[in-house]
Parts: C-alpha cells; sequence; structure tokens
C-alpha cells in the first residue's frame, strides 16, 4: 500500500502571448504513508509571481514534512496517530508553514529589492495519511479528495473575492489568521490539489460541487500507472491541450494523489 503522485504545470495562452512565465507552482512528498503537497498561483500583478509561487510551495512542503520526519525519528507518523488531530493542531501546523513561506517571501523580497507584494500568491496546502486528510487554502484554486464508497467532494469554495478576478494571497493582511482549515475523517483514496485555471472544467459553480467526470480519467490514469513521473504523457497533454485552452487562458496546475491498496 502507497501513495502514487504526480503534479503538472503548464503556462496559459495569456501568459505565452505576453512572453510572461508560467506563475503557478505544486510540489508534493510522500514520507513512508503520508503524502504531503502544495499548490500555489502566482498574482496576475505581481512582477515576480512566478518566484513567489515556487518559493510558497516549496517551503510549505519542507514545512510538513519536517513534522513528518520528526515522528519518524520516534518510531511514530502523523499515520498512526490514535485519534484524528483537533481543528487546533491543524491550525498551528498550518499556520506554521504558512507564516515560514511568508517569511521565505519576505527574505527573496529583501534581495530582489522589490515589495513583498511582487510575490504575492494563493496557497493552498494538505498533509494526508490513509485514515484521514487535513487541509488549507489561501485565496482561490480547489482541493478534491474522494473516499471509498463516496464520489468527489469540494473541500473548500474558492475565494473569490468580491470583485472579479479578485481573491486573496498569501501577503495579504490577515490572510493566515483567516484562513480555510479542514479535517476530512475518511481515507483519502484519491486527491487533487489545483489552481485556478482549472475550476471551469472541474466544478460546478452555480453549486460549488466537483465535476465527476473531470476527476474520473485522472484517478483511473494514477490506478494504472505505475510510475506516473516519468509516464506523465498524459497529464502534459491534457493541461496543454487545444480543447483546455478554448475554455481557460490561465497557467494551470494539477497535483494528483492516490492511495493504492493494492499491492
Amino acid at each position: 500500500m502507497s501513495w502514487t503522485t504526480i503534479a503538472r504545470s503548464a503556462i496559459g495562452t495569456r501568459h505565452q502571448d505576453q512572453q510572461l512565465p508560467c506563475q503557478d507552482a505544486a510540489a508534493v512528498r510522500v514520507l513512508g504513508e503520508v503524502a504531503i503537497g502544495a499548490v500555489a498561483d502566482g498574482a496576475g500583478s505581481a512582477a515576480l509571481a512566478d518566484v513567489g509561487a515556487k518559493l510558497a510551495v516549496d517551503t510549505a512542503v519542507h514545512s510538513l514534512s519536517r513534522t513528518e520526519i520528526w515522528w519518524q525519528r520516534r518510531q511514530l507518523s502523523w499515520s498512526a496517530l490514535p485519534e484524528f488531530p483537533s481543528t487546533d493542531l491543524l491550525h498551528r501546523l498550518f499556520s506554521k508553514a504558512a507564516q515560514r513561506a511568508l517569511r521565505t517571501l519576505a527574505r527573496q523580497a529583501q534581495v530582489n529589492d522589490c515589495a513583498l507584494d511582487d510575490l504575492a500568491c494563493t496557497l493552498l496546502m494538505f498533509l494526508a495519511t490513509p485514515r484521514w486528510l487535513a487541509a488549507m487554502q489561501i485565496g482561490d484554486g480547489f482541493i478534491v479528495v474522494r473516499s471509498p464508497e463516496q464520489s468527489y467532494h469540494l473541500l473548500f469554495q474558492p475565494d473569490k473575492g468580491e470583485f472579479a478576478n479578485q481573491t486573496s494571497f498569501l501577503t495579504s493582511p490577515g490572510a493566515i489568521a483567516t484562513m480555510q482549515v479542514r479535517l476530512w475523517a475518511d481515507t483519502p483514496l484519491f486527491i487533487c490539489a489545483a489552481t485556478d485555471g482549472i475550476e471551469r472544467v472541474a466544478i460546478r459553480f452555480q453549486d460549488w460541487t466537483a465535476f465527476a467526470p473531470f476527476f474520473q480519467p485522472f484517478e483511473a490514469y494514477l490506478e494504472e500507472a505505475l510510475t506516473p513521473e516519468p509516464d506523465d504523457t498524459y497529464l502534459v497533454n491534457f493541461l496543454t491541450s487545444d480543447r483546455l485552452n478554448a475554455r481557460t487562458d490561465d497557467d494551470k496546475t494539477l497535483l494528483l494523489c492516490r492511495y493504492q491498496t493494492k499491492a
């Protein structure tokens, strides 16, 4: 039994036309029976959005990984907790990771002699065990999870702000204090974290539910792929397809995890 994971990003046609880099980033790591992941979308108005998004996901995953490594050095694990973690514990866990990511952005702003907002980005993180999943979200994008005998479930309603194309960023005042945090107290058989470039084809906006036909092929892909990292053609072809680019001109990121219950 183990986790199968993959994360890929593709530049949007708008940024291609503007000769800008892809401003999305994703990172994922598996430590024993624990999967840790993060995705971020750099603010379109931020001069170093791509740098901020990459630093944020790398720092967030590193921070959450340190907690699991701390457990494992004591012959323990997040996956071995006798009870589900409390809401207070999860807020402290994700707050610490987000604060570390924010401090990393602040140091980078000093290096580049720029404003912190030039590195603005959203941030979504999760920590998954075979028994439960904990997740947080600042800004838009989404995390969808499916447990055995259940359909795909959207964990958080994306933060869209008061006006069009408006959302919260890690660098926004009070963002960490008001971030959304949730515990999913069931086996997270399939997890999908994504930036807002995918929302339009994956989420039903009228009732904020996950569109199952979008996720089913990706879950089947992970179920069949023994080594999805080198065998990424299916996912890359989807992210760069003309069909998807006709629905969105934004950057697109998908981070996929599946818990394989069969050897």
